[in-house]
């Protein structure tokens, strides 16, 4: 596929806005970018089947890049609660690796753009309606955690998202802070997506009609670009995270979810 102007333009976009959006929100961007890739690999040939799952591959491969630089920010500022990441990121990894090792590949790609939709509409409305959780719950012990962790992991998996689609909702029903939240799940995109990159490039390293610039399901070139510019903007929407006030950056983040959705939904069922 030839990477012409328009192209490393409209890749270059991608990143800036994600990155930001990864540091803002602590979603490790993937799920901003999958419907956006989508788009642009459809429009260029790609079978529908392939585009979505390609896409997935690659925003995560790219949440490599945008958790470290984000998680970087939050961390000067105290906010990462590394006894959480500790407790939960052997079950991501589990997790991960079964989703993207297996499932992922056996999967028709309009399935898993409506799993996709469906799920992150089902979030966003959690994380809009702003429920309060009970006073006394308190985060699970260690196989609670790794059960969570397990989760977190098969579905990013599926869906090509940082986690925090689900780590932020979970750790604030257990009555961690917003802004912990936000920050924790940043530094859990970084073992989400090298377990699930891994899965990604194995299990797509025998399909047929993945376009030459392909590595397993990963599309390399917009992997450069989009990291390229993600890594720059990821700090300042951490920045900024840590100035807004707790409700009002929950609606932000349903808000970006309901439209990330929509638009997958749209996908799925016409294709």
């Amino acid at each position: 596929m030839d990477l012409q102007p328009q192209l490393i333009v409209e890749l270059a976009a991608i990143g800036i806005c994600t990155g930001f959006l990864a540091g803002l929100l602590g979603i490790g961007g993937g799920m901003v970018m999958v419907p956006f890739i989508t788009f642009i690999l459809s429009h260029r040939g790609i079978d529908a089947d392939l585009a979505v799952k390609m896409a997935i591959a690659t925003a995560m491969a790219t949440v490599i890049f945008t958790s470290v630089s984000s998680v970087r920010a939050h961390h000067k500022r105290g906010a990462v609660r590394w006894d959480l990441v500790k407790g939960l990121a052997p079950g991501i990894v589990l997790g991960s690796l079964i989703s993207s090792l297996g499932v992922f590949a056996l999967l028709k790609g309009s399935y898993l753009a409506i799993f996709f939709g469906l799920f992150v509409g089902f979030s966003a409305t959690q994380m809009f309606l702003d429920k309060k959780p009970s006073p006394s719950r308190q985060v699970p012990a260690a196989a609670g955690l790794m059960g969570a962790g397990g989760v977190i992991g098969f579905l990013s998996g599926l869906v090509g998202a940082g986690g925090g689609f689900m780590s932020v909702p979970f750790m604030t029903w257990c009555n961690v802070a917003i802004h912990n939240a936000l920050a924790t799940s940043a530094a859990l995109g970084f073992p989400i997506a090298v377990a699930n990159v891994a899965g990604y490039i194995v299990s797509g390293l025998s399909v047929q009609g993945l376009p030459d610039d392909a590595f397993g399901f990963i599309w390399v070139p917009a992997l450069v670009i989009i990291a390229a510019c993600s890594v720059f903007t990821a700090p300042l929407g951490a920045k900024v995270a840590h100035g807004l006030p707790m409700k009002k950056l929950k609606r932000i983040f349903a808000s970006v979810l309901y439209l990330l959705a929509a638009y997958m939904l749209y996908t799925g069922l016409s294709g």
